[in-house]
């Protein structure tokens, strides 16, 4: 039979993803016995208690039950602008929100996509080109777009995809998965994880010595699970880079929303790329991701995304056209969902006090958590943490002493492993090992996120605290280790 697992795709076998791996398995075995546990491995504001704002629930409910506009009393129950706004959506449709749409999603949306990056990606001149929502994707997720991309890129084995380690497993998962080659460039710990140039050119080097193309430049900006922001200057020497060496850069955005400091705000990559002007801004060929999952919105389960492409050519833009159209739409409430966000109440509208006062929470909520995550590991023995200036994690160091270590090889486990499945057994918060993400060798890990509720926090990282420095008493053996 062919779904015998000697007979699968070796591709499929090969991909690992971490996120919803071991410990995931484990802690939701826990969780059927009855223990509590605190699910911080994976980005999902909702499900950890964060409310859904309003206005776009609103919009969203109207386009899914239109009967309801039909009603006299409809004003009653929701604000004029959300009627509105609904009406609107479901003019852009040829049958309601039960229909398929443009395999690259909605025209009026896209629109919106354009307009939205035009406002907020760059202050536009008469030297700079438009967005054109032709060359704009609604997709599935940001995700589903990021693996439609790889898809086109990579050909076989010997195609390589620079990639930042530590990195989002949605990378090297889907690398493995389409037989391509992951090429690590490693981001600096003690530079609050910045990036080199010069270990990017090590890094393609080295692949090319091996016989690999590398085709195409990953940035995950602000960082995932690293959360720093990259600055303009790097920036513009990732393009450079790209130019240089003929990459297509991959820049996933989707934290763009998420910061937590002021003195680095998120740039993007497309916003340098036209600052810098010719040869580069015509010159370098860049996919911008973004998705409604993250920001303050947490819409996760809408599966809302889109990737916009810059100096991509007309016939591959058909190809990916036509790569799109084998799933005939993307989901389109989704497409609602993305074109509220891109397009949100304004100053004046009905909705935008309380859409304002909602955001404006949750942002402030998660600078305040970010805090007390950092504070709280880099008070526990043998642990340092880098502060989370962007996205949604904190990805702490663990210096675990060599009798963990003998205790985790005993175990037949890798350390950051073993230490995250104690930690998930005695606390109920389960994590990510760093060794899911790339790390180097000999440095251990874990990355959880700041999105428990605020309230919750204290008590969350008191509990890590406990369990952390009984661990390292009772595994050090007299070789400690100092701190940074």
């Amino acid at each position: 039979m062919a779904l015998e697992y000697d007979l699968l795709n070796e591709n499929v076998k090969k991909c690992q993803y971490a996120v919803r791996g071991e410990l995931y398995l484990r802690a939701s075995e826990l969780q059927k016995e009855g223990k509590k546990i605190i699910f911080t491995n994976v980005g999902n504001p909702h499900a950890l208690g964060q409310k859904p704002l309003t206005f776009p629930r609103q919009v969203v409910a109207l386009c899914q039950a239109p009967f309801l506009l039909d009603d006299p009393n409809v004003g009653m129950l929701f604000p004029a602008d959300a009627i509105a706004r609904a009406k609107h959506y479901l003019s852009l449709t040829s049958g309601g929100l039960g229909a398929y749409s443009d395999s690259r999603g909605l025209p009026g949306v896209r629109k919106e996509v354009a307009e939205f990056i035009q406002r907020h990606m760059f202050v536009v001149t008469v030297c700079f080109p438009h967005s054109d929502p032709e060359l704009i994707f609604l997709t599935d997720g940001a995700s589903k777009g990021v693996m439609q991309i790889l898809n086109c890129v990579i050909r076989g084995e010997g195609d390589g995809i620079l990639v930042p380690v530590p990195q989002y497993p949605l990378y090297s998962a889907t690398i493995s998965l389409l037989g391509g080659s992951l090429v690590p460039y490693y981001l600096d710990e003690s530079e609050n994880w910045g990036l080199d140039v010069n270990n990017l050119r090590q890094s393609v080097a080295q692949a090319r010595s091996q016989g690999i193309s590398v085709r195409a430049m990953v940035i995950i900006n602000p960082g995932n699970p690293t959360g720093q922001c990259l600055s303009e200057a790097n920036l513009k020497e990732i393009l450079k880079f790209c130019y240089n060496e003929k990459l297509v850069l991959l820049g996933d955005e989707v934290y763009q929303q998420n910061i937590y400091q002021d003195e680095r705000p998120f740039i993007s990559s497309k916003k340098v790329l036209m600052d810098m002007g010719s040869p580069f801004s015509k010159g370098v060929q860049l996919v911008s991701f973004h998705t409604v999952s993250k920001g303050y919105w947490g819409e996760c389960g809408q599966r809302g995304g889109y990737f916009e492409m810059t100096n991509i050519p007309p016939r591959v833009v058909e190809e990916i056209y036509k790569v799109a159209s084998i799933a005939l739409s993307p989901n389109v409430s989704a497409q609602i969902f993305m074109g509220l966000m891109v397009s949100p109440p304004k100053p004046g509208d009905i909705s935008y006090d309380q859409f304002a006062r909602e955001s404006k929470g949750i942002l402030e909520s998660l600078r305040r958590r970010a805090k007390i995550m950092t504070d709280g590991f880099n008070s526990c023995k043998n642990v340092v943490c880098n502060f989370t200036e962007g996205a949604m994690y904190s990805f702490p160091q663990i210096r675990l002493p060599p009798g963990a270590l003998q205790a985790a090889k005993q175990a037949g486990k890798v350390p950051d492993v073993f230490y995250c499945l104690k930690l998930l057994e005695a606390t109920g918060i389960s994590t990510v090992p760093g060794s899911g993400f790339g790390q180097k060798e000999g440095v251990f890990h874990l990355r959880t996120t700041i999105l428990p509720a605020e309230e919750e926090m204290p008590e969350i990282m008191d509990s890590f605290k406990k369990f952390n420095d009984e661990f390292m008493a009772q595994y050090d053996n007299g070789f400690g280790y100092s701190r940074m």
